[in-house]
């Protein structure tokens, strides 16, 4: 029988203890497990890796809406992140210098091209090959005895006259062949018209009588033209009348001499005009 004091006291409280413990302690392993599992090198490697996948996931998505969009080179692109955007941009610059680098090269590769082909046209036009000289064979005895009969046909102080015949009927074709074209071209005569003031001595010169004296004067290249009286005063009146001579033939001085030699009617001659033909 129980003692009456005894009534409220736990004994088998240790063994509840004992039991929550266990538990605990059970609990805490398989937490422990779990963490430690979240923790290992291969989850954090699924993670980083899951990491790394959306950075380039998110930067192909942004260069798939630049492209769609028609961004070209030189326009600035907004991403997400700003050093995506300093090194797009500064892949850009470097390919729009590649591509003028390389536009200039194919130009220059170009004219060198041209340049090539037109030296190996004017090289292989200007040049012909020359043909090899070829050996000659030695001769065999009997072609020197030939050779020798040749020479002895051959006569080296023969006479020359037929030379002379020959070079004398080729001069005298030339002469004739220039003397055809001497007649045939037409000499050129050169001539000038030369308009003369006869002035007599008074008014009472009869001027129709002076231009018949100066008429009579007849040469060789010269003919003689219109005429016509100007007055000069008091009612004298001088004659003006024109000739055309040939340069080589008549001159000036001939003409004033002739006309002068008229010395009871005339009194001077001048030269009014004077033009080459």
């Amino acid at each position: 029988m129980a003692h009456p004091m005894m009534d409220g006291i736990w004994f088998d409280k240790y063994k509840a203890d004992d039991a929550e413990k266990a538990h605990q302690e059970k609990r805490a392993q398989d937490l422990g497990g779990l963490v430690v599992q979240a923790s290992s090198p291969s989850s954090q490697t699924e993670s980083a890796n899951s990491g790394l996948a959306g950075q380039i996931a998110r930067a192909r998505q942004n260069i798939q809406n630049t492209l769609n969009a028609g961004v070209g080179l030189g326009i600035g692109v907004t991403v997400d992140s700003p050093a995506l955007a300093a090194r797009l941009a500064a892949v850009e610059k470097e390919n729009a210098e590649l591509r003028q680098v390389t536009a200039d090269l194919q130009a220059a590769v170009s004219k060198l091209t041209q340049r090539v082909n037109a030296l190996d046209m004017k090289s292989s036009g200007a040049s012909a090959p020359v043909p090899a000289k070829k050996e000659e064979a030695p001769a065999d005895d009997d072609d020197d005895d030939d050779d020798d009969d040749d020479d002895d046909d051959v006569d080296l102080f023969g006479d020359d006259s037929d030379d002379e015949e020959e070079l004398a009927k080729i001069q005298a074709q030339r002469k004739e062949q220039e003397a055809k074209a001497k007649k045939g071209k037409k000499q050129v005569i050169a001539k000038s018209s030369i308009i003369l003031d006869v002035k007599p001595w008074d008014d009472e010169t009869d001027m129709l009588d002076v231009e018949k004296l100066v008429r009579t004067i007849k040469a060789d290249g010269l003919l003689w033209g219109a005429s016509k009286l100007v007055p000069l005063a008091y009612g004298i009146k001088k004659l003006q009348i024109g000739c055309v001579v040939e340069d080589d033939k008549i001159g000036t001085d001939f003409l004033e001499e002739e006309i002068t030699k008229f010395e009871d009617m005339v009194q001077s001659v001048d030269i009014a005009a004077f033009n080459k033909i």
